[in-house]
């Protein structure tokens, strides 16, 4: 195996890449702010990685039900009531969310499964491209 090929699996396997049980999406440090104002994007980017890092949800542990990844997107299409965040494997979008908000998604959606119903926007699983063997 060459080196740079070891580097990535040691990456993969200190991220806990296989682990990850949902991924956040937050359209934050936008180009062109249109959903929100790029100051209220960052806000909630900061605040998201904030409160997934003082939970523990960002690293793995031996519990992988845990282990939330995140990723700030420049745009997520929508382009009004922002920020928009994203939930997936869940497939669920949510309006306006503020730290205040986020906080919310982490307590209800992240740890009790529940959606945060008055900031939902969509909920649309994707189809499995494949099974695994």
């Amino acid at each position: 195996m060459s080196e740079r090929l070891e580097e990535l699996q040691t990456k993969v396997e200190s991220l806990g890449l296989q682990k990850i049980q949902r991924h956040i999406f937050l359209c934050a440090d936008q180009t062109k702010p249109k959903c929100c104002s790029y100051e209220q994007g960052l806000a909630s980017w900061k605040y998201l990685k904030r409160r997934l890092s003082e939970l523990g949800l960002d690293e793995p542990t031996s519990d992988p039900a845990t282990l939330v990844f995140r990723t700030k997107a420049n745009c997520l299409r929508v382009c009004c009531a922002g920020p928009i965040l994203l939930i997936y494997p869940d497939g669920v979008w949510y309006q306006q969310a503020t730290p205040e908000v986020i906080e919310q998604i982490i307590q209800q959606h992240l740890l009790q499964n529940q959606i945060v119903e008055e900031n939902l926007i969509v909920t649309h699983r994707l189809p499995q491209a494949y099974k695994e063997t």
